[in-house]
């Protein structure tokens, strides 16, 4: 699938698939509260564990997200 084709699907994953536009919002709520952490130029011990959970979750969500972009292209190909 294209590029162009892809942002497509999102696109409208984003207006009709609750699922999907969830798990946009709690990656992008994740994303902020990295940036948040990031920011600063120390981090204590918890914070660092934080940072890593973050970033360990970012990455699931953005798996499912685009498993259910695969999933839908795929079905409607």
């Amino acid at each position: 699938m294209k590029a162009a084709d892809t942002q497509d699907v999102k696109n409208l994953l984003l207006r009709e698939h609750d699922e999907y536009r969830q798990l946009v919002e709690r990656h992008h709520q994740l994303d902020d509260r990295l940036h948040e952490l990031t920011e600063r130029h120390f981090l204590s011990d918890t914070e660092q564990v934080e940072e890593s959970t973050l970033k360990k979750r970012k990455l699931a969500l953005k798996d499912q997200m685009e498993m259910i972009v695969r999933d839908y292209a795929a079905s409607h190909a």
